[in-house]
């Protein structure tokens, strides 16, 4: 199956995203912080990159998306978010930020799936 690299500062989060992917076959690397998550994506070139917006920095998602778009890592992006419920913001895909996609924590489970098997399957189409 497909190498998922999963960034978060939450170690619950973490933990349930691995879960989730982990029980359809997926090989699940995880980072806590944007640092590590970025040696991991160059280190691992996984399938699909999901990155949450708000670590140590409430802009740590954003500024980790665009390095790797600077750098020329194509990988697909999704992004968790629980900025627009908290707040009231909503976000569109951008040059501010550019992923493939967004999911709001709470995570539901089928829409994490639905989510990552179809950018999975655009990246077999390209």
């Amino acid at each position: 199956m497909a190498k998922i690299v999963v960034i978060d500062d939450d170690p619950d989060i973490l933990e349930a995203t691995t879960l989730i992917l982990s029980s359809k076959g997926h090989q699940v690397l995880t980072a806590d912080n944007p640092a590590a998550g970025y040696h991991l994506v160059k280190d691992e070139d996984p399938d699909v990159i999901i990155l949450d917006v708000m670590m140590d920095e409430p802009d740590d998602g954003f500024f980790l998306a665009q390095k790797f778009r600077k750098d020329g890592i194509k990988i697909p992006i999704i992004m968790y978010t629980s900025v627009s419920k908290s707040i009231g913001l909503e976000f569109g895909i951008s040059e501010i930020v550019p992923v493939d996609d967004f999911i709001e924590k709470p995570i539901p489970p089928n829409a994490l799936l639905d989510k990552v098997e179809k950018h999975l399957q655009l990246k077999v189409k390209e």
